[in-house]
């Protein structure tokens, strides 16, 4: 089975000065879903955005915001988050110990659940609550800032969750690029994450959309 391929610019690279302005045109440049990275400054080293950008992302875009919580206890934020609009939820492995709880916490709060991996992590780790997610992002890079390296050793891991599952989303996110995403589709990703090459592009947002879903085999 092959799922879509999917675009979710993250707006972490974003100018926030027009915000509106940048969802509105990753939405015009035919983007899927719109990457909503929110960072605590203790399970990752900076502190980015709350539930207020993702109400006011809300107001913005009809798109799917994909909202991704790099933050120790996601279970007390998780309700915020969904009221706020989100309509998918990431928390990641390595801060949930009660992990099932959690993903039922969220599909209960009216998002799509999703669970994260961090580089070191292996995949093996998340074999038990693939049947209760709708995707699973890998981490291509260590959380918490944009615009690094992609770490090609990651690929095996993605390949290796595509063996175990042929219906869930696999979602990549760091480092990915026109040069990096024919790698990860290869391997078994469909859902890739890019702020950087969109939104910090000498080109337009427009064209660096059309070039990353060009790469990835989709046009």
């Amino acid at each position: 089975m092959s799922l879509p391929i999917r675009i979710a610019p993250s707006i972490l690279a974003a100018d926030f000065t027009r915000l509106g302005e940048q969802i509105a045109a990753a939405e015009a440049a035919g983007s899927d879903q719109i990457h909503i990275d929110v960072m605590d400054g203790r399970f990752v080293p900076t502190i980015s955005m709350g539930p207020l950008i993702v109400k006011a992302a809300r107001r913005v875009t009809q798109l799917p915001l994909d909202v991704h919580l790099m933050i120790v206890e996601p279970e007390r934020h998780i309700a915020a988050f969904a009221e706020a609009g989100a309509d998918s939820i990431t928390v990641h492995i390595e801060t949930c110990p009660h992990l099932h709880r959690i993903v039922q916490q969220i599909r209960e709060a009216g998002a799509k659940p999703a669970v994260a991996l961090n580089p070191h992590t292996p995949a093996v780790l998340v074999k038990e609550i693939l049947p209760f997610v709708d995707m699973i992002l890998v981490m291509t890079v260590n959380p918490g800032y944009g615009g690094q390296t992609f770490i090609p050793e990651t690929l095996a891991k993605i390949r290796e969750l595509r063996a175990m599952s042929t219906t869930v989303d696999i979602q990549v996110d760091g480092g990915i690029d026109t040069q990096t995403a024919p790698q990860v589709v290869a391997h078994g990703a469909n859902v890739l994450v890019a702020g950087t090459l969109i939104f910090r592009t000498a080109e337009s947002i427009h064209a660096a959309v059309h070039a990353l879903r060009q790469a990835a085999g989709e046009e």
